[in-house]
């Protein structure tokens, strides 16, 4: 059990935490939430004696192993990429290294061999042989194939680093397991392997997360951080926010009873208080009056923005064509004779783990890039909007934000560039801060913005929900349920894909799957799987 009693935290004036209690007790995992800055991540780093908070206690339990998935991607730059693995049990890992040492003397002494048979009990006791086969077996589930397991760190690309330190905390099964954002980076069937892992896991989890259906699929209990204090709910996310929706109208509806019988006794007192027949009762009613707590609700600090498109014409039958595009890019065959045909009412994800191709071809059918051979047609009806995987060259620019967006609306009112900033968050001065210096999260909003008022009817979005919280995410879905064009788009929010694709593409390295039908449907379509097998394998078969 790991018990947080009466913890505080405050920066300057800023309160983070004031009187914390929490119980996390084994077989669970708990969800932690709260709106982007409301101390997620901070929370994680007090329980993890990472940050030391201004009063209160952590206690863990003696002997119990904590394990902390490491957000430093080049810590571990000069080991193995196994090694790195097995480092996330430090002892178990020291006994293996003057285990090593130890045999490789060239004057190996009485005193070393009584050492050495010390360090054999203790080898064994913690799983030493079955380590290296352990962290394997880790590294596979989450996606890093076998030829780089005795690769040096410095030498995977990011996308594997992710992976390995993910295997590295949870190597071992620690007493008590702190995952800081576990799916960014990784695509959707390590995501589904993770969360079978945790699933099954019989400690402690104490997760943050923006992933709606990995908390859903993970979380025993959610706690939700809002203005310093920190609820536990029994239950995933689902549960919390209906629970929530029904807590905030409940106490909506009370404040406004309130008010109202606030407003009958200022009435009541007004006009007796100087009747002598009536004074008693008004004065009564002027102690009632005082005891009203009208301040009682306290407004949540999350913030929710307005996203909604809505295009400028219809989307006419012919839509877009694509035929035989070839890439390569810095030598590499991305794709190679790509073609598919986009219908009127199509909302399509690409899906899978060949992130280079999928954004190839959303920069290709946007006019980024252009393809080495094949052709795309677009129907004269067809106007697009693009969200890029990267923005970052959209904002090398001095301009404030209303000077950002203006350059892509026709409208010449600030005004209104200004109040519907305010509706994607961006309020008073905030509309005046340079994009320059935007957080991702903002940088998100703002192309978002971009979009909404491009009045395009086919939107084409590349991971439009990294960098933002759980509330962005939701209004971004649900705006693009409702949206009435066709579009094309990638996401690893396995809810996002499933709420709004009607339509599944995926590029394998052997072929491509196209299929009519939900993500959830897709993933377990016995057809579906075979054919991945067989394309994910090498193994050239025909088209189901």
């Amino acid at each position: 059990m790991v018990t947080v009693s009466e913890i505080a935290l405050s920066f300057g004036e800023r309160v983070l935490f004031k009187d914390v209690n929490l119980k996390f007790t084994p077989g669970n995992c708990f969800g932690i939430i709260g709106a982007n800055g409301a101390g997620k991540s901070t929370l994680l780093k007090i329980i993890s004696g990472e940050i030391k908070a201004d009063r209160g206690e952590i206690v863990t339990g003696k002997g119990k192993r904590m394990a902390v998935l490491a957000q430093d991607h080049f810590g571990f730059e000069e080991h193995r990429v196994l090694e790195t693995v097995i480092m996330g049990w430090p002892r178990l890992f020291a006994t293996m290294k003057e285990r090593e040492a130890l045999y490789a003397k060239e004057d190996f002494t009485e005193d070393d061999g009584i050492r050495a048979s010390d360090l054999e009990a203790e080898f064994a006791e913690l799983g030493g042989w079955e380590a290296e086969s352990q962290a394997a077996i880790l590294l596979s589930g989450l996606g890093v194939p076998e030829s780089k397991h005795e690769t040096l760190m410095k030498e995977v690309d990011e996308g594997v680093k992710v992976r390995v330190l993910l295997a590295q905390a949870i190597f071992g099964n620690p007493d008590i397991l702190l995952l800081d954002e576990p799916t960014n980076g990784l695509d959707l069937d390590s995501i589904n392997w993770l969360e079978e892992y945790l699933i099954n896991f019989p400690n402690i989890v104490i997760v943050v997360s923006h992933d709606r259906h990995f908390l859903n699929s993970v979380c025993t209990h959610t706690c939700d951080i809002d203005y310093g204090r920190v609820r536990m709910y029994s239950g995933n996310y689902d549960f919390w926010y209906k629970m929530n929706r029904i807590l905030v109208q409940q106490q909506k509806d009370q404040k406004r009873r309130n008010e109202d019988k606030a407003k009958d006794l200022k009435e009541f007192i007004q006009r007796f208080s100087a009747n002598a027949a009536k004074s008693k009762q008004a004065t009564s009613r002027k102690k009632i009056l005082e005891k009203l707590e009208l301040s009682d609700f306290v407004p949540s600090s999350r913030r929710i923005p307005f996203v909604g498109f809505k295009p400028d014409r219809d989307v006419g039958n012919n839509v877009l064509r694509v035929v035989g595009i070839e890439k390569n890019i810095e030598g590499q065959k991305v794709l190679s004779g790509f073609s598919f045909t986009m219908n009127k009412n199509d909302k399509i994800a690409l899906v899978g783990k060949e992130h280079l191709a999928k954004t190839s071809v959303f920069q290709i059918l946007a006019g980024e890039e252009k393809a080495d051979a094949g052709e795309v047609y677009w129907g004269q009806t067809v106007s697009t909007s693009y969200f890029p995987k990267d923005s970052t060259p959209l904002f090398d620019s001095d301009a404030s934000i209303s000077e950002w967006l203006m350059q892509y609306t026709n409208s010449d009112d600030e005004t209104y560039v200004r109040s519907f900033l305010g509706r994607m968050l961006f309020s008073g001065d905030d509309a005046l801060k340079p994009v320059r210096v935007l957080s991702g999260g903002e940088k998100v909003r703002c192309v978002l913005s971009k979009l909404m008022l491009s009045g395009a009817n086919c939107l084409i979005l590349d991971e439009p929900t990294n960098h933002l919280d759980l509330e962005a995410i939701t209004a971004l879905n649900d705006g693009l349920i409702e949206f009435g064009g066709i579009m094309l788009f990638t996401s690893h929010d396995h809810e996002f894909v499933t709420s709004i694709a009607n339509r599944i593409l995926e590029i394998c390295p052997g072929g491509v799957i196209d299929r009519y039908m939900n993500f959830d449907d897709y993933l377990r379509d016995p057809q579906v799987i075979a054919l991945r097998d067989e394309y994910y394998h090498g193994h050239v078969v025909a088209e189901i």
